[in-house]
């Protein structure tokens, strides 16, 4: 892998890799045509494979993340229905309120345990019109995050997936997964995509995050919801033309930078179990499943962001007092000790 060009270590997010020679060169080989005629074999490929590893139908490559949740909501409601998702949820939080703008839809918020829900929570959470004399709105989508962001990279347990689903299914609700860390997922629990998804009507997987490729992700379902999705997609203006260079970072991604997720995890639980105990810093150290460390700070986080910038280690300041540090493929064993070694003077200050 290229290290990022820059002496900064930047623990901001898994979004800020940059193309690894190899991708860059399958970028610039790639088979495209025009995709808003269907004629790109390289999306096509990308989205039958994505479609292939989570046991579903078909899929649909867009821009972004956020795209792939605005149109998988968008599919899967009608205007004046209600979705329930977790209180600190992406799609909440980040989205910029697409779920009303674009679906026209209220939203039940569940409260989280480190960002995920119980199922008896979101049992609670769905109304019907039918039997309120209409006073209800319909819940007819319940939204999941996994591995979920806020709650600091943590992950679902199958049974706990499992739970919600007979829920969804008993309620009359669709299940809509945020997979924008997926993968992190699969590999912080040891079970397969398929398996973790096979509950859910429709998943949004991220490809410009742990992954590694520079922009995309694939949002996959059955047929009939990728045929309706299509149309969404192209109201929204996620069309795009020769997107088959791309795709082909996306497939470069999925063939050669899954297994190597289990090292941004190690580098996570290292520079969380390094950074915990150090005066003024506190760090829940059985969130730390994936690839992010959340850090409780007694002074300012935007004051310890502001330091920690000034020797070369960039991070996010969430709120007053909590700082996120995200590993990914331009993080090595050798950067983490760097920035451990800054927290520590840090600390002493």
């Amino acid at each position: 892998m290229e290290n990022t060009p820059s002496r900064i270590i930047d623990l901001r997010s898994d979004t800020v890799t940059q193309p690894c020679q190899g991708m860059r060169e399958v970028m610039a080989r790639a088979e495209v045509g025009d995709d808003v005629n269907g004629d790109d074999p390289t999306v096509a490929y990308l989205e039958e494979k994505m479609a292939s590893l989570l046991g579903m139908e078909a899929g649909l490559f867009v821009p972004s993340g956020t795209m792939s949740n605005a149109v998988a909501i968008r599919t899967h409601t009608q205007p004046g229905d209600e979705i329930i998702a977790e209180e600190y949820s992406h799609l909440y939080v980040y989205e910029g309120g697409g779920y009303a703008a674009l679906s026209g839809c209220s939203i039940a918020l569940v409260p989280g345990n480190h960002g995920l829900v119980n199922p008896e929570e979101v049992s609670n959470r769905i109304r019907k019109s039918d039997g309120s004399r209409s006073h209800f709105p319909n819940t007819s989508l319940i939204c999941l995050e996994n591995t979920s962001n806020r709650g600091g990279g943590t992950c679902y347990s199958l049974e706990t997936l499992y739970e919600i689903g007979d829920i969804a299914r008993e309620s009359d609700c669709r299940m809509h997964l945020d997979g924008a860390r997926l993968f992190n997922a699969v590999v912080a629990s040891g079970n397969r995509a398929s398996e973790l998804v096979a509950m859910f009507d429709s998943v949004s997987v991220c490809l410009s995050k742990g992954l590694g490729a520079p922009v995309g992700s694939v949002l996959v379902g059955t047929k009939p919801f990728i045929e309706e999705a299509h149309r969404w997609r192209k109201m929204l203006g996620g069309g795009m033309r020769q997107s088959g260079i791309l795709a082909a970072a996306g497939l470069y991604a999925l063939d050669h930078n899954l297994d190597r997720l289990k090292d941004d995890h190690h580098h996570a639980r290292k520079l969380a179990e390094s950074i915990q105990g150090l005066h003024g810093l506190h760090i829940s150290i059985n969130t730390v499943e994936s690839n992010m460390v959340y850090v409780q700070t007694e002074e300012s986080a935007d004051k310890w962001k502001q330091q920690l910038e000034e020797q070369g280690v960039l991070c996010f300041a969430l709120g007053e007092n909590t700082l996120r540090l995200v590993t990914h493929l331009h993080i090595d064993e050798e950067q983490v000790e760097e920035v451990v070694k800054v927290f520590k003077n840090l600390s002493r200050k």
